[in-house]
């Protein structure tokens, strides 16, 4: 079983596509399959090329058994919507030519969230004559929308009936949250062709362990109760309600930690100066090998988006990775997700955009040592349920279905 996998986003970029793409092809490689991932040289989310790698017209690596193809793209800064569609339409060129260099797949796969890389992917198992597999991760372009990078047009309606076209061409659907395939539904799309596979954790990565020591130190965090975000600070992220929230905080033993890069960074760091908030704590992007010894850092994790109707349908990754270190959430997402929250009873939920609402759970959370616990218990607890192996081996019985290979 040899599977062609399209992404734009992969290690060592840490955000989630790459993460759920290079954990499931471990476990895929694992399971015997062949595994061949064409992608960019990695840039997310500064748009910068990460050190020891060179935007060129092709390389090729190993990485634990799966088989690397990097080629070139527009590689620009997360700024400006217009630089970063041809960013995204270079990559749909260049993975197009590498994927006619790839011997006998038996699937090709495209991921989201930005559906150019899907439209590659479709068009190399056109000329392939293979299955086509879309991994749906976003209802893209309609989030492009939401979080305000562009306006009704005719460009956007036009990306929208691309988009359509992908969704009934694809021979399966794997969605990442129940909600997105309701909406598919809505849409006209087939529901026999859609399966989901929700999102997990690496309990072998993510696991609960003591506060780093030398991490905490270095930041000033010693004694401090630690409510953090670790992720992209992008447009969707509204991130500026954390910063009004710390500003609202009377409480000096309390610390927000900012970890992670994206398009909103420097003017949250902007807003934070203005307003002498030196309970906020910023950090840069670090290695995924070292996501875990961050996430210790935290007493709560806070999750945030938008408050809006399309994100309600999603479920952020980073709610598993917490439930697997045993870190209570204080969650700011509505639907789908919040229900996992609430149903498992790992953390406590707050309005988006509503700073008031998130001190007074942060506080709540603060001054509760017997709730910690409980949530944290109950965090390590739910968590086997979110396996990413387990996740893998599920998508990989719907492609070999598709496959014919099942």
């Amino acid at each position: 079983m040899h599977i062609l996998f399209l992404t734009d986003n992969f290690p060592p970029e840490v955000n989630a596509p790459a993460s759920r793409t290079y954990e499931h092809c471990i476990e895929w490689v694992k399971e015997g399959c062949e595994v061949t991932v064409v992608t960019c040289f990695p840039n997310f989310p500064n748009g910068k090329v990460f050190s020891g790698y060179k935007n060129k017209l092709w390389d090729i690596e190993n990485m634990n058994g799966i088989r690397v193809i990097r080629v070139w793209t527009f590689i620009t800064p997360n700024k400006g919507f217009l630089k970063r569609i041809i960013d995204y339409q270079s990559f749909m060129v260049s993975a197009v030519i590498a994927s006619v260099f790839v011997k006998k797949p038996d699937v090709v796969i495209g991921t989201s969230p930005q559906f150019f890389t899907a439209c590659a992917a479709y068009i190399v198992s056109f000329f392939k004559r293979k299955p086509f597999i879309f991994e749906l991760r976003d209802i893209w372009p309609e989030s492009i929308k939401v979080v305000g990078a562009m306006k009704d047009s005719f460009i956007l309606n036009l990306l929208e009936k691309v988009e359509m076209h992908l969704y009934k061409k694809a021979d399966l659907i794997v969605s990442v949250t129940n909600s997105f395939k309701r909406v598919l539904m809505g849409r006209g799309v087939d529901g026999n062709k859609i399966r989901v596979v929700l999102n997990g954790a690496d309990l072998s990565n993510y696991k609960p362990m003591q506060k780093d020591e030398e991490i905490s130190s270095r930041y000033g965090l010693e004694g401090r109760f630690v409510a953090g975000y670790v992720g992209t600070h992008g447009m969707a992220h509204a991130l500026e309600t954390i910063l009004e929230a710390a500003s609202k905080s009377e409480n000096r033993d309390i610390r927000f930690l900012m970890v992670g890069d994206g398009a909103q960074k420097d003017h949250l760091k902007e807003i934070a100066a203005m307003r002498n908030l030196d309970n906020v704590v910023f950090i840069d992007t670090v290695p995924k090998s070292d996501i875990a010894r961050y996430y210790s850092l935290l007493d709560a994790s806070i999750i945030h988006l938008k408050k809006t109707d399309l994100f309600r349908t999603v479920i952020p990754s980073k709610l598993f990775e917490c439930m697997a270190m045993g870190i209570p959430v204080i969650f700011g997402v509505e639907g789908e997700s919040a229900e996992i929250v609430i149903s498992e009873d790992v953390g406590l939920t707050f309005e988006p955009e509503n700073p008031d609402d998130l001190s007074r759970q942060i506080n709540r959370l603060k001054d509760n040592e017997i709730l910690r616990k409980e949530l944290r218990n109950k965090c390590v607890h739910a968590s086997k349920k979110y396996r990413r192996d387990a996740n893998a081996s599920e998508m990989l019985g719907h492609i070999l279905e598709v496959a014919g290979k099942g």
